[in-house]
């Protein structure tokens, strides 16, 4: 038991070690201007733009589902309680 505890703790350091040496050369590549490219002020309005959308737009949706999802509940409950107790309406 401690023989593989010593070698996972082995295995996890020199990898930790190994991915801290490498990233500095990994984030090196397209001289740092990134996956996009380069960027200018346009880029970043039109980044701005696109935030200011979607997060309104988001909020709507969600807020939506989860209206539909409470008036699902309060029907459920609503048919429960009409239906009454279900253990003493017989059958199966």
């Amino acid at each position: 038991m401690r023989l593989r505890l010593t070698a996972t703790l082995t295995v996890l350091t020199v990898t930790l070690a190994a991915l801290l040496v490498l990233a500095p050369a990994a984030l090196a590549e397209n001289d740092g201007r990134g996956a996009y490219g380069a960027t200018d002020d346009k880029v970043v309005t039109n980044a701005g733009f696109i935030l200011i959308v979607f997060f309104p737009t988001f909020v709507f949706v969600m807020s939506m589902i989860q209206r539909r999802l409470e008036k699902r509940k309060e029907a459920g409950k609503a048919a429960k309680q009409q239906l009454g107790d279900a253990e003493w309406r017989g059958g199966w």
